[in-house]
């Protein structure tokens, strides 16, 4: 008999299951990870790539505090770029583009040689409480599992079904068999269910491709890996190419705009507005005669190409007219049809900044269950949540993660207090703190928490112990003075006023046109490695704005540290609008931080609160 009682199962084998599966069995539970399908394992059902804007923070975070993606992503690495280079640093955000068979071997062979995590292929189409305070997960071939915390990583499969034209399947992604019945156990727990949309496009075929008319996109050599154990990223294996869609692809899908699923009705979830089919981009930016598409490898092995950037659900008929329509795609060979998919998802104001349930202890959520979109989300949450359910399991305080500490905090803070009606995205321009909140410094804000909370092996944390001496070795030398003799003919060449005086290492790299690398053909920072190089000129050339940003964090944290009572009861508090009330006993905010961001609560419901706070409470 198979032993069926475990401290940990996690449901779904996706990016936020293996994670959470991961980090749980470092950490010494004994876990059980479901999945419907093995092939499933860190499949990427839709973009063959890791990072982006927003997305490159988290996955370095995750990294930062001993996860797996990176890493993985760096073992099936295809091409790596830095998006954002014409911007600020704060904005920087590395991407690449990785092999997806790939991808899922090297993750799945992970999570095979893990000490205890115990891959096991099974539907979970129960969770019940039993008798000892745990979970009860019944499985589609009637297979009982005992546990003390789940966590529930069920991706896009909750009752899932994909849509191209009036074709409707009752399937997962890419064909994969769907959850059917598990939605049912979550409504009896109690918990709000909701009905969200997502798609992706066709895959086609490379060498039906006119590439003349395209424009290639090479990856970057310059790009620092993502993960910090890795030394260094391989050379380029393939190329992505951008095209663009035509006049005559928004002719055909304003003609056949009542076939599309999104808009006939046949659809009821709600999409991402961030990441809106091709027939929505031309329906609601109709000023716009073209729009970018990216032409990107799935693997090595294939030459099946993703077309980001035109994802739909028309029929596969129509399918075929718009990208023929596009630039280069001419005469290109469809091998898979472009699908929409919708499916259950929870509302994720019923859970803690833990990631658990409030109402539901041991119960920990993670991933597009939650109502977000994209891999890297959902790994960060399942790290967050594989974290805390071994925290739960062996009664230690739980982790949470801040707005000012990460991205992943902000992620986790802006599902649990506002009411998302939409798949939810990561952006940069939701992080407040962004400035310090940097793709470069995520070991510098990360890795001592992941090595508290024992994620962090000795060599990573040595190599992070390593920068930190670096940077300090280097900042010891910005307050040497440099005579103008010395600095004179760098300022020279490089366009600078030569003041005459004397100045500080500190003083000559603040200058705009000097950078560290010319700073270091002045004698000084000469011993320090590329990455600690990078951190001094950063933090030299921003320091005013990063001192700003830092007394914004000191500002907000006063709210943030105090705290709200569990039992307080809203409805009661004078002075407080309806609307406040309601959203307020719903949420549960922790700390008057949190309860400012819940929509519906304004800035004078807070000062209310702080009154009410100061009369009744912190006395």
């Amino acid at each position: 008999m198979t032993n069926k009682e475990y401290d940990v199962i996690v449901i779904g084998a996706g990016h936020a299951g293996c994670e959470a599966a991961l980090a749980s069995a470092r950490l010494g539970c004994k876990t059980l990870m479901l999945a419907t399908n093995l092939d499933t394992v860190a499949f990427l059902a839709c973009n063959p790539s890791v990072g982006g804007t927003a997305k490159g923070q988290i996955v370095k975070e995750i990294d930062a505090m001993g996860g797996e993606m990176a890493i993985n992503a760096d073992k099936s690495l295809l091409q790596m770029r830095m998006l954002n280079r014409g911007k600020g640093p704060a904005v920087f955000s590395p991407r690449a583009q990785v092999d997806k068979n790939a991808y899922h071997v090297n993750m799945k062979r992970t999570v095979e040689n893990t000490p205890n995590l115990f891959l096991r292929q099974g539907e979970a189409t129960k969770i019940v409480r039993n008798d000892n305070g745990g979970f009860d997960v019944t499985t589609a071939v009637d297979l009982t599992y005992s546990c003390k915390a789940a966590v529930l990583c069920c991706g896009v499969y909750l009752n899932s079904r994909t849509l191209v034209g009036q074709c409707v399947r009752e399937s997962g992604p890419n064909g994969f068999a769907n959850a059917r019945f598990l939605t049912q156990s979550l409504v009896d727990l109690g918990f709000s269910v909701k009905r969200f949309k997502t798609g992706t496009p066709a895959r086609v075929r490379l060498n039906s491709i006119d590439l003349n008319k395209t424009v290639e996109q090479r990856g970057e050599n310059d790009v620092a890996p993502f993960s910090y154990v890795t030394d260094k990223i391989p050379a380029t294996k393939r190329s992505c190419f951008l095209t663009y869609s035509t006049a005559e692809t928004k002719r055909i899908i304003l003609e056949n705009k009542h076939l599309a699923p999104i808009y006939n009705g046949s659809i009821n979830g709600v999409g991402p507005r961030y990441c809106p089919s091709i027939e929505d981009k031309v329906v609601r930016f109709a000023d716009k005669e073209k729009h970018q598409i990216f032409l990107e490898p799935e693997s090595e092995d294939t030459c099946e190409f993703y077309v980001q950037g035109a994802s739909s659900s028309m029929p596969a008929s129509v399918q075929e007219q718009i990208y023929h329509s596009i630039e280069g795609l001419e005469n290109v060979e469809i091998m898979r049809d472009a699908y929409a998919i919708e499916y259950d998802c929870i509302d994720a104001t019923q859970l803690d900044a833990t990631l658990m349930a409030k109402h539901v202890s041991g119960m920990f959520f993670a991933g597009q269950i939650n109502g977000t979109s994209g891999y890297e989300e959902a790994a960060g949450q399942g790290l967050v949540a594989g974290i805390n359910a071994e925290r739960y399991v062996h009664g230690k305080t739980p982790f949470t993660l801040r707005r000012d500490n990460s991205y992943i905090g902000v992620l986790i803070d802006d599902i649990t207090t506002k009411e998302n009606t939409e798949p939810y995205r990561m952006m940069t321009s939701r992080a407040e703190h962004r400035l310090i909140l940097r793709q470069d410094n995520a070991d510098l804000r990360l890795t001592e928490l992941g090595r508290q909370i024992g994620l962090v092996d000795d060599n990573r944390y040595n190599k992070f112990l390593a920068k930190k001496q670096q940077i300090e070795q280097g900042e010891k030398q910005l307050q040497t003075v440099v005579s103008p003799k010395i600095y004179a003919p760098l300022f020279e060449q490089k366009n600078e006023p030569v003041t005459g005086a004397g100045l500080t290492v500190d003083e000559i790299l603040r200058r705009t046109n000097i950078t560290a690398k010319d700073v270091q053909t002045l004698g000084f920072l000469k011993d320090l490695n590329a990455d600690a190089l990078y951190q001094i000129e950063i933090e030299c050339k921003y320091r005013g704005y990063i001192e700003k940003e830092k007394e914004a964090i000191a500002h907000a944290n006063k709210l943030e540290n105090k705290a709200l009572p569990e039992d307080i009861d809203y409805m009661k508090i004078d002075g407080l609008r309806l609307e406040a009330r309601q959203k307020l006993n719903n949420i549960r905010p922790k700390n008057l931080g949190q309860a400012g961001r819940i929509l519906g609560v304004s800035p004078a419901d807070i000062q209310i609160l702080i009154v009410y706070l100061a009369q009744n409470i912190h006395k």
